[in-house]
């Protein structure tokens, strides 16, 4: 059984071969383009240079890009994603690898491939520990579509209609109900601690994000939200008493306040 140094050593070893073999590929296929002229002139063709090829198991393949993600070093990863199907002898295997499959998804998402991000997502089951962030990737991208499509950012209701549209595909969701994001058991654990404090400080906040799996900007945004409506629902009950009635400028969607995430905000 290896210790973590011996693990951490062994991935950054794994990582400098591939990112050398890839260095490597990029100089011979540079090179072999510089040569077309030449090769026209002469009377016999130049023969094709072999390509480098990565030594590495599935398994060593998955710890490298398991290690880059985690790293959130993007631009790493799809260099070393990008030398796989011409160098790596078993493409098979690697189809079906979750750390290489979720890799893929991330760097499709951050080169703004949303379609093969989709396709990546719909098409493999995943675990359930990779279901958080292969959701959010869901989203964000559904959002990002949505925002160019309409020329202006998404409010609390439109994101909720993008979730509406674009439900989670069963293959990244444990199937169990949920509003919109947030789960029937961390919603009700919301509402019991609203109860007691509408104005949590940033302890409780900790805390209860701790409770949930949720952020403690998530926490804050979903009181500030609940606040917001209950403040709504207090002034309609006054005019409504006071006979003038009441009419709101705008419609608030008590799902989508629950819901909804704003990492801006804390």
């Amino acid at each position: 059984m290896l210790s973590a140094s011996q693990r951490a050593a062994r991935c950054a070893a794994l990582i400098r071969r591939a990112v050398a073999t890839c260095a490597a590929l990029n100089d011979r296929v540079g090179s072999g383009s510089s040569g077309v002229g030449a090769a026209r002139s002469s009377a016999a063709p130049t023969p094709l240079l072999p390509l480098p090829t990565l030594s590495f198991s599935a398994a060593q393949v998955a710890t490298v890009c398991e290690t880059l993600e985690e790293s959130g070093d993007v631009e790493r990863l799809a260099r070393f994603l990008w030398s796989l199907p011409v160098a790596h002898p078993n493409v098979a295997e690697l189809e079906r690898c979750e750390a290489v499959l979720r890799a893929r998804a991330v760097v499709a998402f951050h080169a703004g491939r949303h379609r093969e991000l989709y396709s990546i997502l719909e098409r493999h089951r995943f675990q359930r520990s990779s279901h958080a962030k292969l959701q959010a990737l869901w989203l964000e991208a559904h959002y990002q579509e949505a925002e160019r499509l309409r020329g202006r950012p998404l409010g609390p209701v439109d994101k909720y209609r993008v979730r509406k549209k674009f439900p989670l595909p069963r293959t990244i969701w444990d199937g169990e109900q949920k509003t919109h994001c947030f789960k029937e058991r961390t919603r009700s654990l919301l509402r019991e601690w609203y109860l007691q404090d509408p104005y949590p400080n940033p302890t409780k906040k900790r805390e209860l994000a701790a409770a949930t799996g949720l952020t403690p900007t998530q926490v804050g945004n979903w009181f500030k939200n609940r606040r917001q409506r209950d403040r709504a629902a207090a002034a309609k009950n006054r005019s409504a008493l006071l006979g003038r009635g009441f009419a709101s400028s705008s419609t608030y969607d008590e799902d989508s306040a629950d819901s909804e995430i704003n990492v801006d905000e804390e």
